[in-house]
């Protein structure tokens, strides 16, 4: 039977229309093992794995473990993009914040 963890990576993945293929190559991973993970009882990701997956899947780990929360909360999506933004190059943070910056300067506009 199916972990909770095991069910909300399938359930996400599927929202994004995403095949185990592609979890698997965003997530530097086999197929084989995120489908160990889906489907297996007591998965045990490392913590790092874990962190990969849910930023691909826009939402946070402790959604993914959490097992009373049934669907992520409206701040899990900004929490998995910050934490992209962390771990993203310094070039393309450079990137992002004039995109945001173009962004607002519109917005002031209005």
């Amino acid at each position: 039977m199916p972990s909770t963890l095991g069910n909300k990576i399938r359930e996400r993945r599927k929202q994004l229309g995403l095949t185990l293929d592609e979890l698997a190559e965003q997530t530097d991973s086999s197929k084989s093992y995120i489908w160990e993970l889906e489907h297996k009882d007591s998965p045990r990701p490392s913590a790092e794995k874990l962190a990969k997956i849910a930023a691909v899947l826009g939402v946070t780990p402790e959604f993914l473990v959490n097992e009373t929360r049934k669907s992520p909360n409206p701040t899990d999506h900004d929490e998995a993009f910050f934490r992209k933004y962390q771990s993203a190059k310094p070039d393309i943070k450079d990137k992002l914040k004039r995109i945001l910056d173009v962004l607002d300067a519109d917005d002031t506009k209005s």
